[in-house]
């Protein structure tokens, strides 16, 4: 499917979604706003599918686990089930509190101007970082963008930089979190099963443990990230839970240790006689991991779908809410229709142009098989849980590619210790420019032999500038780190200028 054929798919979404608004609201004030304010958050509600959820299936399709094909499938089916179960009905109409509403001096119009800017700004600003294959945070974005309509709005004193300082602090703390904790996981699994003689016997015994703590870990996750917005509504259900707003850690960590006991007791003998029919290689013992591997994209994708959805639908919500109510609120609900058009627009932007960062998160960072896929999703899920609990800001996006990086980097670690044949060639390249230095040293007044050996040195140097560049790019490719990592720096002012630049338009065309 071409990208113009792709292109016009997703413009249809959008345009059924404004046909749908003019059907339903067309008779209320200001509903050609209200179609345009739709418009832009099926849009963004496509760049969040075809940006942030590469991250929680990259990595399985780069091992293997899944294809591009299934990926989508699953991460679409789970997405919009996050989001449309899970998704929670309210959402706060300031995202993160990061300007304060006097600046729009309770004019409804004016935040309606802003939140408008924010999403298209945020929407351009993704396509942009996804054609270039980044995937960047769309927290991030929406961030930038309603900061830089904030300011537009009622000037730089409006926003909360204390906030505005945390999520800079996130740049450097989840990707260093994601990649120790993903390079952690990865080195137990080298260390404990393939570097043992007997790899399918500490297989047997350590694959179950890995999978058990997997779940804990999930079940964490998902209790603290996933339920959190309709927690009440399960304490009406089980009333024995402990009435709170939202999950506890303590509630999520027992929820975890249950399943991890009852994952353990299910995948021992099944690890077991998997293993009975097993070669004692490396390929083999990644087949083991085949399975958590997808069954880690789904619940990532549930989670996000719960939890991102409000990137999309927050602001069209808080829109949808000023001018049905003509006031500003702290809180508005967000409608069934307003969540359908962030769940099925996650999907929608997923499987139309998904792929490409698939692709970068999965093959294009560094090489994947199944155990590093795993350490990768493992990481993923421990440090939103950590983090949250620290009161951390951190980027799910940022976390997983940090743990590609992560893993990457320890790869490369290790084999430079265990000197395989790479690096190998490498030390026979330096120790040969260091015995033509030597010889340089030793010639004298025999002039025409220093300059030969000057410009053997010289080219022998290039080769070996050559060689350790090419085997730092076996193990993670720094241009893409550099282009990631760029990418993940300017997001937030890009999407603010952006932003401020178009609630200037529009307060000009509306106004």
């Amino acid at each position: 499917m071409n990208n113009m054929i792709k292109t016009l798919l997703g413009a249809g979404f959008a345009i059924a979604v404004a046909i749908y608004v003019n059907y339903a609201f067309g008779h209320v004030a200001n509903s050609g706003f209200l179609m345009m304010a739709a418009v832009f958050g099926a849009y963004m509600a496509m760049n969040i599918g075809a940006n942030d959820v590469a991250n929680n299936v990259g990595p399985a399709v780069g091992a293997g686990a899944l294809t591009i094909g299934g990926a989508i499938v699953i991460a679409s089916i789970f997405e919009a089930a996050g989001a449309l179960i899970a998704g929670g009905d309210v959402v706060k109409t300031i995202k993160k509190g990061i300007i304060d509403p006097a600046a729009f001096a309770g004019d409804p119009m004016i935040f309606v101007y802003a939140m408008a800017a924010a999403l298209l700004a945020a929407a351009l600003w993704l396509t942009f970082a996804t054609a270039l294959k980044a995937p960047v945070s769309t927290t991030h974005s929406i961030v930038g963008g309603v900061m830089g309509a904030g300011i537009a709005a009622g000037g730089f004193a409006v926003v909360s930089w204390g906030t505005m300082g945390k999520i800079a602090a996130s740049w450097v703390i989840s990707p260093v979190l994601g990649g120790l904790i993903a390079a952690a996981f990865l080195y137990i699994i080298k260390s404990e099963i393939l570097h043992k003689d007997n790899r399918l016997e500490s297989a047997k015994k350590i694959v179950p443990i890995l999978v058990s703590i997997m779940a804990m870990a999930f079940i964490t996750y998902l209790t603290l990230k996933g339920l959190k917005k309709v927690w009440v509504d399960i304490v009406d259900i089980l009333p024995f839970l402990p009435e709170t707003k939202k999950p506890t850690l303590a509630v999520a960590l027992v929820f975890g240790a249950i399943g991890a006991g009852i994952t353990y007791l299910m995948v021992k003998p099944r690890v077991a006689a998997k293993v009975a029919t097993l070669s004692n290689d490396r390929a083999a013992i990644n087949t083991l991991f085949t399975i958590p591997l997808i069954f880690a994209a789904a619940i990532l994708s549930f989670a996000h779908g719960a939890n991102d959805v409000a990137n999309a639908v927050g602001p069209l919500a808080a829109i949808y809410d000023a001018l049905a109510h003509t006031t500003i609120s702290a809180k508005a609900a967000i409608p069934l229709w307003v969540m359908i058009v962030g769940g099925l627009g996650l999907s929608v932007g997923l499987a139309l142009f998904g792929p490409r960062l698939i692709k970068t998160v999965g093959t294009e960072i560094t090489e994947l098989d199944q155990m590093r896929a795993f350490s990768i999703m493992m990481a993923a899920a421990i440090t939103v849980v950590i983090a949250s609990q620290l009161g951390l800001p951190v980027s799910s996006t940022h976390i997983a590619v940090g743990g590609v990086f992560g893993v990457g980097f320890l790869r490369e670690w290790m084999d430079r210790k265990g000197a395989n044949e790479k690096h190998v060639a490498l030390a026979a390249q330096v120790e040969k420019v260091d015995a033509f230095k030597a010889e340089l040293e030793t010639v004298g007044d025999d002039y025409k032999r220093k300059s030969e050996l000057f410009e053997t040195i010289k080219f022998e140097k290039k080769k070996t500038k050559a060689l350790k560049r090419s085997l730092k790019e076996t193990y993670v490719k720094r241009g893409m780190v550099r282009k990631i990592v760029a990418a993940w720096i300017i997001t937030v002012p890009v999407a603010a200028m952006l932003s401020a630049i178009v609630f200037y338009i529009i307060k000009g065309v509306w106004a």
